[in-house]
């Protein structure tokens, strides 16, 4: 596989990284923040670090309970207050509602820079602050959920979100002319300057995330290409990185931000915040897995305060500020052998979104890509001495000292090894992370589903993540997690009915004797509902944005969000935002309203009398490039050169980090 011969050869390109890396290593940086703290004293022992329970008495840990009581007694009961008004407009009486609300949680899915711009869309347009979404009925809806959810590129988003202190979309994306400078998706996520290995600048910008990564190596930690992923991920999504500090390391740039540092934050501390969770799936240990993950593979979640999982096999959880701790059954070695600062919030962010294990084929020693250049047998030599450098490290996955060594060792499939070998949150499938909302400790009414997945040709949803969730919640998942509703019971149904392109509510008809199953607002991405060009359903792999580019995607899904559908045209739906108002109280009323009944008409999903993508005309589902001025010639090279240009990628990355492990 090669690139095009203009560019330098990549032992060239070997010989310039080590350069790179040898000037950064002459002076501390402030990029070393990145290294965790080892021989901690562990403050909570002799007793264990780990606490586990079991399906039937599971338990939320003391702080994220004191959080969600604090916040909806404090934040949600005026945020339902300021949403819905008196509630008139929706036929009820907020007075009559006090003290009933539902529980919400929000879940966003992931798949690179497109879907961290469809949930940062979405999310502008369910946010009161936004005056546009809540004069349209749906802005409202972010300040009265407890919980958010996300993985993989919605990960991204939330971390942003998160250390930034929870600021409006439009100020973290376009930045506020202060404190937040924007989101850099115009800089390339992995040659930010140029495609030509020698820039300078790109020199600089691998060098720091080397000089990150080798400072953790050092500590004595695993590290992998996961580690170089999420420093990437940190200069275009934390804070203290600007268009004009980008290339150099007069900030850390986000390395020494730590996840269980949140706590700290004002928005956190008044409870501005919905409670946050990340989730990633794992793979067993030295298993080598480069496929789907199978469904009764553990998922992990990791919130301010934990680390763990609620699934059955395990039910354990890890206290997070001692996440990168060796123990055996729930002991360290000595009191003085735990390790903090392992929670970089680039590092969890990374983690979330580890893909490599689809492409570094550690089994083979193949790349796993179409190369039909000649090139392969060189990236091979690249990785293979990769491995001999770092014998004892997986590198295609997310390294994590295993903390539930010992626990549960009938159940838990890496109850005997050293470490976890974590991936993208949508290695299983389940692309939306729904199932860590459905955890029955955390009782949750409503769940709002963001799904922002490339499942088909044209790189739009078809139900795949909420069908994964479904099987999940059946076979692995029945006794510690609330069941789903009824939906499509295939993606060739969701497609038929339509309701993969529009707002749906699945689980709005519970009748008594049923399980108590949440209702789920699915809002997936879709084509405008005009018909005009789309320009939100982009590849997973492309790693740049133009500002305009970002403008025209985040302006699209916004106003698909607001619009709702009105069937059989192709209008907008005026009141679309009191029909979303009618599913999110829906759970606390005991007789539902006539205006809302007929909302639900609409928008529920009747598996007995299911809808009819028919009612959806004149859209447009073919991608059209909205700044071709400024991507065009690019996007026609990348067409034409996909593969090259991704192994070329992956080399590079490979090649950073063999160094990484053989220095």
């Amino acid at each position: 596989m090669t690139y095009p011969d203009a560019f330098i050869s990549l032992q060239l390109v070997l010989h310039i990284i080590l350069s790179c890396i040898l000037s950064f290593a002459v002076a501390q940086n402030p990029v070393d923040a990145y290294a965790p703290t080892v021989n901690v004293n562990c403050s909570e022992t002799p007793n264990s670090l780990v606490r586990t329970f079991t399906p039937q008495n599971q338990v939320l840990n003391t702080s994220e309970t004191e959080y969600i009581t604090s916040r909806e007694s404090y934040v949600i009961s005026n945020a339902w207050s300021n949403w819905l008004g008196n509630a008139s407009d929706i036929g009820y009486s907020l007075e009559n509602l006090e003290g009933e609300f539902p529980r919400i949680g929000i879940a966003i899915g992931g798949e690179g820079y497109r879907t961290a711009q469809y949930g940062a869309a979405v999310l502008s347009g369910l946010d009161w602050r936004n005056t546009t979404a809540r004069n349209g009925g749906t802005g409202g809806l972010l300040q009265v959920a407890s919980y958010l959810s996300a993985s993989s590129g919605g990960s991204w988003l939330l971390g942003s979100l998160l250390m930034n202190d929870w600021p409006s979309i439009e100020e973290l994306v376009y930045g506020n002319g202060g404190n937040l400078s924007s989101w850099m998706l115009d800089l390339d996520l992995i040659v930010p300057s140029s495609a030509l290995v020698s820039d300078s600048n790109d020199q600089e910008y691998w060098g720091s995330i080397l000089a990150s990564v080798e400072s953790k190596a050092n500590s004595g930690l695993p590290t992998s290409v996961t580690d170089l992923w999420g420093r990437m991920i940190s200069y275009h999504f934390l804070n203290e990185t600007t268009q004009g500090n980008f290339y150099t390391n007069q900030t850390s740039h986000g390395a020494g931000q730590l996840w269980s540092q949140m706590p700290l934050l004002p928005s956190f501390q008044n409870y501005t915040m919905p409670f946050p969770i990340v989730t990633a799936d794992s793979r067993p240990a030295s298993s080598g897995i480069t496929t789907i993950v199978p469904l009764n593979s553990t998922v992990y979640e990791i919130t301010p305060f934990e680390f763990g999982s609620w699934d059955p096999g395990l039910s354990a959880m890890l206290p997070l500020k001692f996440a990168g701790t060796y123990l055996t059954n729930g002991l360290p070695v000595n009191q003085s052998a735990c390790i903090t600062g392992f929670d970089q919030a680039s590092f969890i962010m990374g983690t979330s979104s580890s893909f490599f294990n689809a492409v570094l084929n550690v089994t083979d020693g193949d790349f796993g890509f179409d190369t039909s250049d000649g090139d392969e047998g060189g990236m091979n030599f690249i990785f293979n001495q990769l491995l001999s450098h770092t014998p004892s490290n997986v590198m295609n996955a997310a390294n994590w000292p295993n903390p539930f060594k010992g626990v549960s060792s009938v159940t838990f499939q890496d109850s005997s090894a050293d470490q976890l070998e974590l991936l993208d949150g949508g290695s299983n499938l389940e692309k939306t992370p729904l199932s860590s909302l459905l955890v029955n400790a955390r009782g949750l009414d409503v769940v709002v589903v963001i799904d922002g997945s490339a499942d088909d040709q044209n790189y739009w949803p078809n139900g795949t993540s909420l069908l994964t969730t479904f099987e999940r919640i059946s076979s692995v998942l029945s006794s510690s997690h609330q069941p789903m509703p009824p939906i499509p019971g295939t993606a060739a149904q969701f497609v038929s009915t339509g309701v993969n392109m529009r707002p749906t509510f699945f689980g709005c008809n519970l009748t008594q004797g049923q399980p108590a199953y949440p209702i789920i607002i699915y809002l997936p991405n879709a084509p405008p509902l005009d018909g005009s060009a789309p320009a939100t359903n982009t590849g997973d792999t492309q790693f740049s944005y133009t500002s305009l580019f970002t403008a025209v995607f985040i302006n699209q899904a916004f106003e698909n969000t607001l619009g709702g559908f009105e069937p059989n045209t192709t209008s907008s739906d005026p009141l679309w935002g009191q029909c979303l108002q009618c599913a999110a109280i829906d759970r606390a009323v005991t007789l539902r309203s006539d205006f809302c009944s007929q909302c639900f008409t609409q928008y529920c999903y009747n598996p007995n009398d299911p809808p009819s993508e028919s009612e959806l005309p004149g859209r447009q589902f073919v991608f059209v490039d909205p700044d071709p001025g400024g991507l065009q010639k690019v996007e026609e090279w990348l067409t034409d050169n996909k593969g090259a240009l991704a192994g070329f990628i992956v080399a590079i990355i490979v090649a950073i980090a063999g160094i990484v492990g053989f220095m």
